[in-house]
């Protein structure tokens, strides 16, 4: 029987990685990446050295092929993301899905837990978690002026996923919706050496980053308070 080990690899600081993860990805025999370049930093800092496949996106159902091969003759094969938990608004979830509906029991699959963005940021945030509501990242056109009226009329926390070419628009947007009692906060490069935290109403929020436009780079959590 194959084994699917979803993996949870480090969202920025590489130490946060569990035991289990690096025992798991020095076994397998195949490792299934977003980006080679970006997984083989992490392979080097724990001097693991395996064969690398494709998955992404983009990759097309040749990578999907082939993995689902290799599953099938009973290989071990580790699915990673560039950074955080596959399948948390990432392809990871499709490939998992493609496992469970084609060799059904024939694979075991099993997760292996640690860092997520979205779990991060709320932990840091001081805002009600016991319910909220998780959109990964805002299409960019269609549909994208609707969710920020639905944001806006939300009774549950709100988290979000934003790219820094968009996080400005994004910020634009929610002060022209959100009631100004209503915070927000924006969690930049978490984990990582510039890892910096900006709260407020969106207005003041929005007014930081045209302010401060070195900082509108890296990756970006916007979470709106309850």
């Amino acid at each position: 029987m194959g084994t699917l080990s979803v993996v949870a690899t480090p969202i920025g600081n590489l130490a946060d990685i569990t035991l289990r993860a690096l025992e798991t990805l020095k076994n397998a025999d195949v490792i299934a990446c977003e980006d080679t370049r970006v997984t083989a930093k992490l392979l080097a800092r724990y001097e693991i050295q395996k064969p690398l496949v494709i998955f992404h996106a983009q990759s097309g159902t040749h990578a999907t092929t082939r993995i689902l091969s290799l599953l099938g003759e009973g290989k071990h094969v580790a699915l990673v993301t560039d950074a955080g938990t596959p399948g948390i608004s990432d392809p990871g979830s499709m490939l998992v899905r493609q496992v469970r509906d084609r060799l059904k029991g024939d694979v075991r699959i099993e997760t292996l837990p640690g860092p997520a963005a979205v779990t991060a940021a709320l932990s840091i945030a001081g805002v009600p978690t016991d319910e909220f509501v998780f959109l990964g990242f805002l299409p960019h056109k269609k549909g994208r002026q609707t969710l920020f009226a639905e944001i806006a009329e939300s009774k549950r926390t709100v988290v979000f996923y934003e790219s820094p070419h968009r996080i400005e628009k994004a910020l634009a947007s929610l002060s022209e919706t959100l009631p100004e009692d209503r915070r927000v906060m924006v969690f930049r490069e978490l984990t990582k050496m510039y890892e910096s935290v900006i709260e407020g109403s969106a207005e003041e929020v929005a007014e930081h980053f045209a302010t401060h436009q070195g900082e509108v780079r890296g990756e970006f959590v916007v979470i709106v308070s309850a």
